[in-house]
This record gives C-alpha cells, structure tokens and sequence, in this order.
C-alpha cells in the first residue's frame, strides 16, 4: 500500500495530520528538494506539496512528471496561491475528456 505526504510549511500542512497523511513541515527550498526525493526514495505513492514551494523547486518536481509513480500534487498554502494546482488538475481533465469541462472549448 502507498503511503501520503504533505509538504510545505507548518501552517498549511498541519492539518492534513488529522486525516492520517504524514506532514513535512519545511519552507526552504533545499529542504524541500531533499525531502521530495527522500519521498521517493521511500515510494510514496501521493506528495502533495504547497504550490509558493513547488514553484521554488519546479526543476527537481519536473524530473518525476513522466513517472507513474509518486503523483505529485500542488495545493494552495497559507502564504500564497499560484493558481498552479487547479491548472493543473484543469489539464489533466483536459488530456483525459479531450476538453476543458470547465470553460468550454478554448
């Protein structure tokens, strides 16, 4: 069975706790980068990750977009939204439906 993690900073993540996901509180992007490769490294099957620290770690995110394995999802944090999540949930039902449910037809 895969397991589920939170990263990002304490206030975004603590409560993902509640429902049983293991939280990484960080906030440095080479803290970041060293715990999204120990995720993999221990075959996390979900990441979710803050989206302020993901745009901060975009490059070592990039390298596990073509793996099956471990999906790795942004959501907003306390301290900003990119608008990158739902942008990307928003393209993943695109290639799978063949269109924006949401919008229309661009």
């Amino acid at each position: 069975m895969y397991k589920i993690a939170v990263v990002g900073d304490y206030e975004s993540v603590y409560g993902f706790a509640t429902l049983g996901l293991e939280i990484h509180p960080v906030t440095l992007p080479e803290a970041a980068r060293n715990t999204l490769k120990k995720l993999v490294d221990e075959n996390y099957g979900v990441i979710y990750i803050t989206e302020v620290l993901a745009e901060a770690i975009k490059d070592e995110i990039e390298l596990y977009k073509s793996q099956i394995s471990p999906a790795i999802v942004l959501i907003p944090g306390t301290y900003g939204n990119t608008g990158d999540g739902v942008q990307a949930v928003k393209n993943f039902v695109e290639q799978a439906v063949g269109s924006d449910i949401l919008f229309g037809n661009d």
